[in-house]
């Protein structure tokens, strides 16, 4: 197959540091071809996944920047290209371009929803699901489109690029500075736990520069230390070097990377109980799920419980790189041929 992926403006493919979504389009482009297929990159100029590429943005517009106009530009430069080559099937990772695509009746298209199902969202994907599959990218997720049809496929990773790690005796924290992300809470968990807390986040634009001076700053020092965003080999190195991952998420996240490349270093995870968390972490096997920061707290002790390697099999069985794409493949095989 030749497969056109699609991905938005916000940050190259892969990204320097974080990017969830980034990160994903570029294992699933390296996957695709590694399994013998094509694929043609919509993305920034200053993205390096090793494929060939097409761009109208020289470089990344941002996180916060540049909004629907940004990506505008990006889906109308895309489809009007595809709409005089031939390629096989779009995958679209944008908001607009599922929409833009109705009016290409000759292009397969194939579109992934990456964030929370809300009720504005919901209806757009329940006019695009007409016209082509929408991918969700956990069951959770998918329980939040009402009536929309959905196939769930899980986000993967290159094992090879995350091996198991020693640990250490450290927690982790990793994600971007936001309340929903529960930095606050990690903090405080840490400290009643009387284990020390080693802090990487995304910290760009204005409302999390806000918040980490109103409300993270004072609690930093001691014990708990603030990286910055560091970039992949440090995040590998973060992760396989601790003696646990502290996610203690305020909000019902659609998946969680972090988590998944944790486990894959042999890091467990303790997570609340939201979003897709319990179809990522195995409690008491490959962490804990608990209800509140006081239960975690207690699960603490009982970590050197749980074995590094069935951290990582876990990983291997279900959110392998192998994995997404042979699902990604298989569902393009049905798009076409119902096309």
């Amino acid at each position: 197959m030749l497969v056109a992926i699609v991905a938005p403006p916000w940050l190259p493919v892969p990204p320097p540091a974080y990017g969830g979504i980034e990160t994903v389009l570029d294992t699933l482009a390296r996957g695709l071809v590694a399994a013998g297929h094509e694929v043609l990159l919509f993305a920034t100029g200053d993205s390096t996944c090793p494929v060939p590429m097409c761009w109208i943005h020289e470089r990344a517009v941002g996180t916060g920047a540049g909004g629907v106009l940004a990506e505008l530009s990006q889906v109308l430069y895309a489809y009007d290209f595809l709409a005089t080559h031939r390629v096989d099937v779009v995958h679209d990772h944008t908001l607009i371009g599922p929409l833009y695509a109705s009016q290409f009746a000759g292009l397969t298209v194939v579109t992934t929803n990456h964030g929370p199902f809300d009720h504005g969202l919901v209806r757009i994907y329940r006019t695009v699901a007409a016209t082509m599959p929408v991918v969700a990218i956990s069951h959770h997720q998918a329980t939040m489109a009402g009536d929309t049809p959905t196939t769930v496929i899980h986000h993967g990773v290159d094992l090879d690029h995350f091996p198991l790690g020693p640990g250490g005796d450290h927690a982790a924290f990793l994600g971007r500075m936001s309340p929903a992300k529960g930095l606050d809470h990690a903090i405080q968990i840490a400290r009643q736990a009387g284990i020390p807390l080693l802090i990487a986040a995304k910290m760009r634009e204005p409302n999390e520069l806000a918040w980490f001076e109103q409300v993270i700053r004072p609690l930093l020092g001691g014990d708990v230390e603030y990286l910055g965003e560091i970039n992949t080999a440090d995040k590998v190195q973060l992760l396989a070097g601790a003696s646990f991952l502290l996610n203690p998420i305020g909000w019902p996240e659609p998946f969680g990377m972090v988590m998944v490349e944790a486990l894959a270093c042999g890091t467990p995870v303790l997570v609340t109980l939201q979003g897709a968390a319990p179809e990522i972490v195995d409690d008491g096997l490959t962490g804990f799920i608990r209800d509140s920061d006081a239960e975690l707290v207690r699960c603490v002790a009982d970590v050197a419980s749980l074995d590094r390697r069935a951290c990582r099999a876990a990983v291997a069985a279900r959110f392998s790189s192998d994995r997404m794409v042979a699902n990604h493949l298989a569902l393009y095989q049905r798009a076409t041929a119902d096309r």
